[in-house]
C-alpha cells in the first residue's frame, strides 16, 4: 500500500505492543529518511489484538488482499509487496 502499512506479529504475555511498534518505526524510519530524507511514519499506530474466535489465516488475507481492494493488484499474489515469500500454497 503506498500510505500505509498492516503488519501481522505473533507475541507471548510479556511482548510488549508498544515498545515493538516504537523499534520498527525508528529503525525502518531512520533508513529511509538516510536515503530519501523524508519522513515515514506518522506519530502514532493502531492496533488490534486478535481474540481467541478470530483465525489467525482470515486475519492475514485480509492484510494480503489490500492492494486488491485498493485496486493495485487483481490478486494478492500479484502485488510484490502483499503476502508472504515465497508464496504459500494455499489451495
Amino acid at each position: 500500500m503506498p500510505d500505509h502499512l498492516h503488519i501481522l506479529v505473533a507475541g507471548d504475555q510479556w511482548s510488549d505492543l508498544k515498545r515493538f511498534a516504537q523499534h520498527f518505526k525508528q529503525m525502518s524510519g531512520y533508513y529511509h529518511k538516510k536515503s530519501t530524507g523524508e519522513m515515514l511514519w506518522q506519530p502514532s499506530f493502531w492496533d488490534h489484538a486478535l481474540r481467541s474466535e478470530e483465525a489467525l489465516a482470515d486475519v492475514a488475507l485480509y492484510i494480503w488482499a489490500n492492494p486488491v481492494r485498493a485496486g493495485l493488484a487483481e490478486s494478492w499474489r500479484e502485488h510484490d509487496l502483499s503476502g508472504p515469500r515465497p508464496l504459500p500454497d494455499m489451495t
